[in-house]
């Protein structure tokens, strides 16, 4: 088992500027090592809620973990967080636990099942049935838009696609492998298979759709700024972690937007990446970006 260390860890806790007392939510607990770092820095006074999808997830002492999706922000806190919030995290990132573990088709490198829910308690659709029904033209969107895979390309995999199941339905990660690399030629370090396991796993969860309901609801549950900032009246701080560009670009959009209407004050005017130190220890930081702001007023 891949141990999964958290992803520009100094720079997320600067940001957020944790201090004794003050209460925080970490929004994808994964593997806990953000709300650990941040829990050091918080006791004894302090609490965190810490929210992950993933029922495999368990939870840490000092720590309320709930088992939901993410997108329930508002009323998970409501329910079960009586307390100003300091700061909220994304780590918009899953886990190696979660991609060598799970089971459930997250990673092309292992045969599983083609699941690809995060949660599968609370979720009904899977990769697979978007492989055995989705028409090519739907899968040639989803390649395209949440995959960023080029047209041809995405045009010729949804119809190879199409045509394998009309033989044998899909089932397998080795399935979908197969027709990928029967119709890509690997120019890039990254295997084209990333790209359309990517799409899959996005179209399943709704991560980018989940992302535009969650960003509002964090900004509204943040504490605002106070006029007297000598009485612990700063404001609120939010902090995001994007590992593509889609996610990066609703991201900024969003704190730009808010920046602009005098809501939040922009922490990062670029997202902030990992050193050449980390990356060394860490290379899934690689494709890592750090975006953050403080929230002004409600």
């Amino acid at each position: 088992m891949g141990i999964h260390k958290p992803v520009l860890l100094k720079e997320v806790i600067e940001l957020l500027e944790p201090k004794s007392g003050e209460n925080f939510i970490d929004c994808n607990y994964g593997s806990g090592g953000h709300s650990r770092a941040i829990l050091e820095r918080i006791k004894p006074a302090g609490h965190i809620l810490a929210i992950d999808a993933d029922p495999g997830v368990k939870g840490d002492k000092n720590i309320k973990l709930i088992n939901d999706n993410f997108v329930n922000l508002k009323a998970i806190y409501e329910r079960n967080f009586p307390y100003p919030v300091s700061g909220i995290l994304f780590d918009l990132g899953f886990s190696s636990d979660q991609l060598e573990n799970s089971g459930r088709g997250f990673s092309f490198l292992t045969d599983e099942p083609l699941d690809m829910r995060y949660n599968p308690e609370g979720q009904r659709l899977t990769a697979k049935e978007i492989l055995n029904k989705y028409g090519a033209k739907s899968l040639v969107r989803i390649f395209r838009e949440f995959g960023e895979v080029k047209e041809k390309l995405a045009r010729k995999v949804a119809w190879a696609i199409v045509a394998r199941r009309g033989r044998r339905l899909f089932e397998m990660t080795s399935d979908l492998l197969e027709v990928i690399s029967e119709n890509a030629v690997r120019h890039k370090r990254i295997h084209p298979a990333t790209q359309f396991f990517q799409a899959l796993r996005i179209e399943v969860n709704k991560e980018l759709d989940n992302l535009r309901q969650i960003l509002p609801q964090a900004v509204e549950i943040l504490k605002p700024a106070l006029p007297d900032k000598s009485l612990g009246g700063q404001g609120g701080r939010l902090a995001v972690i994007s590992f593509h560009s889609l996610e990066d670009r609703i991201v900024k959009n969003y704190f730009r937007d808010w920046a602009r209407q005098g809501k939040v004050e922009l922490l990062t005017k670029k997202p902030l990446t990992a050193g050449e130190e980390e990356l060394k220890s860490n290379p899934r930081a690689r494709s890592a970006k750090l975006r953050a702001i403080k929230k002004f007023s409600d």
